[in-house]
């Protein structure tokens, strides 16, 4: 039975094309076709201006959303519950400020000078944010300490990777100068 099987064997596929055809007449009806010109003549789907549009938007929408958790974290680290009037005081001057900041920003990260800009935001606002955290009142940390982490958020992901390890080790030099801690104890 076993060896019948065997036997019995066929093949599915058949050797032979269905058509048999030249090359160069396969090429030629291509190209009459002209089916390769069209494939090489494709426009791009968004303009430029819809690429950035999407790409700012893409990370204005979460850094938002940041700063949004930073606020309701900051109030629950001192035992205080936001309401939502104090939310909408913060996030409403706030998000347009974040909008305008990542639009800029992310047009011109490539370039020298934002880089700079943006490595000296990100030793400002981490050594800012870690010194506050270590010498102010609760009211000034909860003021200022979730702009200023959104801040250093958005310009350690936006640096060139050597300027982000710049900007993080020269943040650490500020904090081991001033003798600082990253977790202060109350």
């Amino acid at each position: 039975m076993a060896r019948n099987r065997k036997a019995q064997k066929t093949k599915d596929t058949p050797d032979a094309p269905l058509i048999d055809m030249a090359e160069e007449d396969q090429w030629r009806i291509i190209k009459d076709s002209g089916i390769l010109q069209k494939a090489d003549l494709e426009e791009p789907l968004l303009s430029p201006f819809w690429e950035e549009f999407f790409a700012s938007t893409a990370l204005i929408i979460p850094h938002c959303f940041l700063l949004l958790l930073m606020e309701i974290l900051a109030h629950y680290q001192y035992g205080r519950k936001p309401t939502f009037e104090a939310l909408a005081d913060r996030m409403i001057p706030g998000v347009p400020i974040i909008s305008i900041a990542i639009w800029y920003s992310n047009r011109y990260k490539h370039a020298q000078w934002m880089q700079a800009l943006l490595f000296v935001l990100g030793v400002a606002s981490g050594s800012r944010m870690i010194w506050l955290l270590n010498h102010a009142n609760w009211r000034n940390i909860m003021k200022f300490s979730p702009p200023l982490a959104t801040a250093w958020v958005y310009a350690v992901m936006q640096l060139n990777l050597s300027y982000c390890v710049l900007s993080l080790l020269a943040t650490y030099g500020f904090i081991w100068y001033k003798n600082l801690t990253l977790f202060p104890t109350v």
